[in-house]
Protein backbone atom coordinates (compact mmCIF):
# COMPACT_ATOMS: atom_id res chain seq x y z
CA UNK A 1 0.00 0.00 0.00
CA UNK A 2 3.20 2.48 0.92
CA UNK A 3 4.19 1.35 -2.48
CA UNK A 4 1.20 2.45 -4.06
CA UNK A 5 0.74 5.81 -2.49
CA UNK A 6 4.20 7.02 -3.31
CA UNK A 7 3.61 5.98 -6.66
CA UNK A 8 0.73 7.51 -6.63
CA UNK A 9 2.44 10.87 -5.68
CA UNK A 10 5.27 10.77 -7.73
CA UNK A 11 3.10 10.29 -10.79
CA UNK A 12 0.95 13.68 -9.43
CA UNK A 13 4.20 15.42 -9.02
CA UNK A 14 4.93 14.49 -12.60
CA UNK A 15 1.64 15.78 -13.69
CA UNK A 16 2.18 18.99 -12.56
CA UNK A 17 5.77 19.53 -13.67
CA UNK A 18 4.43 18.73 -17.01
CA UNK A 19 1.86 21.44 -16.50
CA UNK A 20 4.05 23.94 -15.08
CA UNK A 21 5.13 26.94 -17.80
CA UNK A 22 7.93 28.91 -18.40
CA UNK A 23 6.04 32.29 -19.24
CA UNK A 24 7.26 35.41 -20.62
CA UNK A 25 4.89 38.66 -19.68
CA UNK A 26 5.59 41.97 -21.56
CA UNK A 27 4.15 44.22 -19.35
CA UNK A 28 3.82 48.42 -19.81
CA UNK A 29 5.61 50.53 -17.17
CA UNK A 30 2.56 51.68 -15.84
CA UNK A 31 0.97 47.92 -14.97
CA UNK A 32 4.16 46.20 -13.56
CA UNK A 33 3.18 46.12 -9.86
CA UNK A 34 0.01 44.77 -10.38
CA UNK A 35 0.88 42.22 -12.70
CA UNK A 36 3.82 41.27 -10.47
CA UNK A 37 1.15 40.77 -6.95
CA UNK A 38 -1.08 38.64 -8.95
CA UNK A 39 1.21 36.87 -10.67
CA UNK A 40 3.09 35.71 -7.78
CA UNK A 41 -0.05 34.15 -6.57
CA UNK A 42 -0.78 33.15 -9.95
CA UNK A 43 2.80 31.30 -10.28
CA UNK A 44 2.88 29.69 -6.89
CA UNK A 45 -0.58 28.17 -7.73
CA UNK A 46 0.00 26.78 -10.69
CA UNK A 47 3.71 25.87 -10.39
CA UNK A 48 4.32 28.29 -13.32
CA UNK A 49 7.62 30.35 -13.51
CA UNK A 50 6.88 34.20 -14.71
CA UNK A 51 9.16 36.09 -16.23
CA UNK A 52 8.41 40.03 -16.12
CA UNK A 53 9.61 42.75 -18.89
CA UNK A 54 8.73 45.84 -18.40
CA UNK A 55 9.07 48.84 -20.68
CA UNK A 56 7.33 51.21 -23.00
CA UNK A 57 4.71 50.89 -24.98
CA UNK A 58 6.50 51.64 -28.03
CA UNK A 59 9.27 49.15 -26.66
CA UNK A 60 7.16 46.45 -26.25
CA UNK A 61 5.51 46.63 -29.33
CA UNK A 62 9.10 46.45 -31.30
CA UNK A 63 9.96 42.92 -29.17
CA UNK A 64 5.92 42.14 -30.77
CA UNK A 65 6.84 43.09 -34.37
CA UNK A 66 10.60 41.36 -34.40
CA UNK A 67 8.84 38.01 -33.41
CA UNK A 68 9.50 37.37 -30.16
CA UNK A 69 7.50 34.98 -28.24
CA UNK A 70 5.69 36.03 -25.37
CA UNK A 71 2.74 34.39 -23.36
CA UNK A 72 1.38 37.65 -22.13
CA UNK A 73 1.04 41.42 -23.36
CA UNK A 74 -0.25 44.68 -21.54
CA UNK A 75 -0.39 48.11 -23.94
CA UNK A 76 -2.09 51.11 -24.20
CA UNK A 77 -5.51 51.00 -25.85
CA UNK A 78 -3.61 52.72 -28.41
CA UNK A 79 -0.69 50.39 -28.29
CA UNK A 80 -2.79 47.63 -28.64
CA UNK A 81 -5.15 49.02 -31.45
CA UNK A 82 -1.69 48.61 -33.53
CA UNK A 83 -0.90 45.11 -32.45
CA UNK A 84 -4.73 43.73 -33.69
CA UNK A 85 -4.36 45.63 -36.67
CA UNK A 86 -1.09 43.91 -37.31
CA UNK A 87 -2.33 40.58 -36.53
CA UNK A 88 0.01 40.42 -33.52
CA UNK A 89 -2.48 38.98 -30.97
CA UNK A 90 -4.90 36.40 -30.91
CA UNK A 91 -8.16 38.07 -31.85
CA UNK A 92 -10.99 38.02 -29.16
CA UNK A 93 -8.74 38.34 -26.17
CA UNK A 94 -8.05 41.57 -25.52
CA UNK A 95 -9.28 42.83 -22.11
CA UNK A 96 -9.48 46.33 -20.39
CA UNK A 97 -8.16 46.25 -17.12
CA UNK A 98 -7.19 49.61 -15.74
CA UNK A 99 -6.69 53.28 -16.37
CA UNK A 100 -3.55 55.12 -15.60
CA UNK A 101 -3.82 58.91 -14.69
CA UNK A 102 -0.46 61.27 -14.94
CA UNK A 103 0.98 62.88 -12.18
CA UNK A 104 3.81 64.99 -10.79
CA UNK A 105 6.06 64.08 -8.24
CA UNK A 106 8.96 65.77 -5.94
CA UNK A 107 11.33 64.87 -3.59
CA UNK A 108 10.16 63.03 -0.32
CA UNK A 109 9.46 65.65 2.25
CA UNK A 110 9.66 68.94 -0.82
CA UNK A 111 6.47 71.14 -1.15
CA UNK A 112 4.27 70.10 -3.50
CA UNK A 113 3.18 72.50 -5.80
CA UNK A 114 0.05 74.18 -7.29
CA UNK A 115 -1.57 71.62 -9.55
CA UNK A 116 -4.98 73.30 -9.43
CA UNK A 117 -5.40 74.50 -13.14
CA UNK A 118 -3.72 74.67 -16.26
CA UNK A 119 -2.27 77.52 -15.42
CA UNK A 120 -0.85 77.00 -12.03
CA UNK A 121 0.45 74.20 -13.73
CA UNK A 122 2.30 75.88 -16.56
CA UNK A 123 3.80 78.26 -13.94
CA UNK A 124 5.32 74.80 -11.70
CA UNK A 125 6.89 73.95 -15.31
CA UNK A 126 8.31 77.28 -16.10
CA UNK A 127 10.09 77.99 -12.37
CA UNK A 128 11.03 74.75 -12.08
CA UNK A 129 14.95 73.90 -11.95
CA UNK A 130 14.39 70.59 -13.75
CA UNK A 131 12.29 68.63 -15.02
CA UNK A 132 11.88 64.72 -15.40
CA UNK A 133 10.19 62.86 -18.11
CA UNK A 134 10.60 59.63 -20.22
CA UNK A 135 12.28 60.36 -23.38
CA UNK A 136 9.95 60.37 -26.26
CA UNK A 137 12.21 58.34 -28.41
CA UNK A 138 11.41 55.35 -25.98
CA UNK A 139 8.12 55.08 -27.13
CA UNK A 140 6.11 56.12 -23.93
CA UNK A 141 2.89 57.20 -24.08
CA UNK A 142 3.41 60.11 -20.90
CA UNK A 143 6.01 61.11 -23.30
CA UNK A 144 4.81 61.49 -26.43
CA UNK A 145 1.65 62.81 -24.70
CA UNK A 146 4.17 65.78 -22.90
CA UNK A 147 5.99 66.33 -26.04
CA UNK A 148 3.03 67.67 -28.07
CA UNK A 149 1.33 69.46 -25.18
CA UNK A 150 4.68 71.40 -24.58
CA UNK A 151 4.30 72.46 -27.59
CA UNK A 152 0.82 73.46 -27.45
CA UNK A 153 1.26 75.66 -24.61
CA UNK A 154 3.82 77.05 -26.21
CA UNK A 155 6.82 76.16 -23.42
CA UNK A 156 8.94 73.86 -25.48
CA UNK A 157 12.24 75.75 -25.91
CA UNK A 158 11.74 76.72 -21.86
CA UNK A 159 11.24 72.73 -21.19
CA UNK A 160 13.97 71.80 -23.24
CA UNK A 161 16.83 73.65 -21.13
CA UNK A 162 15.97 71.75 -18.36
CA UNK A 163 14.61 68.38 -19.17
CA UNK A 164 16.06 65.55 -17.45
CA UNK A 165 14.97 62.19 -19.80
CA UNK A 166 14.68 58.47 -18.40
CA UNK A 167 14.09 55.88 -20.41
CA UNK A 168 11.13 54.05 -18.21
CA UNK A 169 8.72 56.22 -15.57
CA UNK A 170 10.45 54.25 -13.14
CA UNK A 171 13.85 56.48 -13.68
CA UNK A 172 11.67 59.39 -14.18
CA UNK A 173 11.18 58.63 -10.16
CA UNK A 174 14.93 58.22 -9.34
CA UNK A 175 15.57 61.30 -11.27
CA UNK A 176 13.58 62.91 -8.48
CA UNK A 177 14.47 60.83 -5.40
CA UNK A 178 18.71 61.59 -6.06
CA UNK A 179 18.05 65.20 -6.98
CA UNK A 180 18.76 65.54 -10.95
CA UNK A 181 15.30 66.59 -11.50
CA UNK A 182 13.23 69.17 -9.21
CA UNK A 183 9.90 67.17 -10.76
CA UNK A 184 9.10 64.27 -12.29
CA UNK A 185 6.23 64.04 -14.34
CA UNK A 186 4.67 60.27 -15.61
CA UNK A 187 1.50 57.69 -14.59
CA UNK A 188 1.61 57.79 -10.92
CA UNK A 189 1.66 54.46 -10.60
CA UNK A 190 5.19 54.16 -11.77
CA UNK A 191 6.77 56.87 -9.50
CA UNK A 192 4.54 55.57 -5.80
CA UNK A 193 6.79 52.67 -5.67
CA UNK A 194 10.02 54.72 -5.30
CA UNK A 195 9.96 55.66 -1.53
CA UNK A 196 12.07 58.66 -1.97
CA UNK A 197 9.45 60.28 -3.82
CA UNK A 198 5.99 61.95 -3.25
CA UNK A 199 3.16 61.90 -5.12
CA UNK A 200 2.33 65.86 -5.83
CA UNK A 201 -1.09 64.90 -7.36
CA UNK A 202 -2.49 63.95 -11.21
CA UNK A 203 -2.32 66.52 -13.77
CA UNK A 204 -4.67 69.15 -13.65
CA UNK A 205 -8.38 68.28 -15.59
CA UNK A 206 -7.96 70.52 -18.18
CA UNK A 207 -4.17 69.06 -19.19
CA UNK A 208 -4.69 65.15 -18.13
CA UNK A 209 -3.77 62.68 -20.10
CA UNK A 210 -5.37 59.68 -18.32
CA UNK A 211 -4.69 55.91 -20.34
CA UNK A 212 -6.83 52.55 -20.48
CA UNK A 213 -4.24 49.94 -20.53
CA UNK A 214 -5.10 46.72 -22.39
CA UNK A 215 -4.35 42.84 -21.95
CA UNK A 216 -4.10 40.69 -24.66
CA UNK A 217 -2.34 37.22 -25.88
CA UNK A 218 0.14 37.51 -28.54
CA UNK A 219 -0.43 35.08 -31.66
CA UNK A 220 2.40 33.01 -31.47
CA UNK A 221 2.03 33.03 -27.30
CA UNK A 222 3.86 29.75 -26.47
CA UNK A 223 1.34 28.88 -23.02
CA UNK A 224 -2.01 29.94 -24.54
CA UNK A 225 -3.88 27.98 -21.94
CA UNK A 226 -1.99 29.65 -19.19
CA UNK A 227 -2.40 32.98 -20.54
CA UNK A 228 -6.07 32.81 -20.69
CA UNK A 229 -6.03 31.36 -17.39
CA UNK A 230 -3.21 34.77 -15.99
CA UNK A 231 -6.15 37.30 -17.76
CA UNK A 232 -8.98 35.45 -15.72
CA UNK A 233 -6.82 35.86 -12.45
CA UNK A 234 -6.21 39.96 -13.72
CA UNK A 235 -10.24 40.33 -13.64
CA UNK A 236 -10.89 38.82 -9.76
CA UNK A 237 -11.59 41.23 -6.95
CA UNK A 238 -7.77 39.81 -5.05
CA UNK A 239 -6.28 41.77 -8.63
CA UNK A 240 -8.58 44.62 -8.75
CA UNK A 241 -7.20 45.47 -4.91
CA UNK A 242 -3.92 45.33 -6.40
CA UNK A 243 -4.63 48.00 -9.06
CA UNK A 244 -6.44 50.59 -7.00
CA UNK A 245 -3.14 49.75 -4.23
CA UNK A 246 -0.89 50.82 -7.30
CA UNK A 247 -2.65 53.98 -7.99
CA UNK A 248 -4.43 52.82 -10.86
CA UNK A 249 -8.36 52.86 -11.32
CA UNK A 250 -9.58 49.42 -12.54
CA UNK A 251 -11.87 48.81 -15.34
CA UNK A 252 -15.27 46.97 -15.10
CA UNK A 253 -15.57 44.15 -16.33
Amino acid sequence: MRNVLIASAVLLFAANAADAAQMKLLVAGSMQEPFKEVGAGFGKKNGHTIEYIADTTGALQKRMRAGEKVDIILLSSAGMDAMEKEHLVVPGTRVDLAIAAIGVSVKAGAPSPDLSSADAFKKMLLSARSVAVVDPKAGGTSAIYFEGLFQRMGIAGEIEKKVVYGQQGSQVASAVADGRAEIGMTFISEMLPNKGVKIAGPLPPAVQNATNYTVAIPANAPNPDASRAFIAAMRTPEARAAIVHAGLEPLPK
